[in-house]
């Protein structure tokens, strides 16, 4: 009969330190592996819930909100008095500039106008241009674009060239225009208004 040799695994002592080391923090995971189960199994008695106010919640919406909305109108003042421009303001915080006065009509809700523009941000990044892509006809408060430039062209007549500020909220917003503007981003418009149809 052969004796069978059986090794004795022994553990590496050099390791003993680190296991040792290791114990506080699994004896962590203990609770956390069991609070996962419990939620899990759908004890739901167990995972204490928090209630919100909705009128609270909403209070601090509008407060945020507003904080942001005074933020960017501080950046975009800030960026108007270090060109020395002389705005004007709308009460929906668009801001205009008139660089040329043309004589022609106009422009009102439901015509089709066609423009000539450049659209950049504060920084100066160019996003567009009608230099680049060609002249841009849209439907006045009829087409899916900026609403800051529906209440822009509004102001104008056939032959006006004129700079806009379109605030955030005005122009694409918090998600930007996954191309060229970033989310939250004011951006600036020069515009010529060329025909109206």
């Amino acid at each position: 009969m052969k004796k069978s040799i059986h090794r004795k695994k022994i553990f590496p002592a050099f390791l003993i330190p680190y296991t040792l080391y290791l114990i506080p923090y699994t004896l962590y995971l203990i609770p956390y592996t069991l609070y996962l189960c419990l939620s899990a199994c759908g004890n739901d008695n167990l995972i204490p819930k928090h209630k919100t106010n909705p009128d609270k919640f909403k209070e601090q919406l509008v407060h945020v909100n507003k904080y942001e909305v005074e933020k960017e109108s501080d950046e975009i003042n800030q960026y108007i008095a270090h060109h020395n421009w002389q705005m004007e303001k709308t009460g929906t915080g668009l801001r205009y500039l008139f660089l040329k006065k043309g004589t022609g009509v106009q422009a009102s809700s439901g015509q089709i106008v066609k423009v000539n523009y450049k659209i950049s941000l504060l920084d100066g990044t160019e996003c567009y241009s009608s230099d680049k892509d060609g002249a841009y006809e849209f439907k006045v408060e009829g087409d899916n674009i900026e609403s800051g430039l529906h209440e822009a062209i509004q102001l104008m007549h056939i032959g006006d060239k004129a700079k806009f500020i379109l605030p955030s909220y005005m122009a694409h917003g918090l998600h930007g225009d996954d191309e060229k503007i970033p989310p939250l981003s004011a951006i600036v418009v020069d515009m010529e208004l060329l025909e109206i149809h």
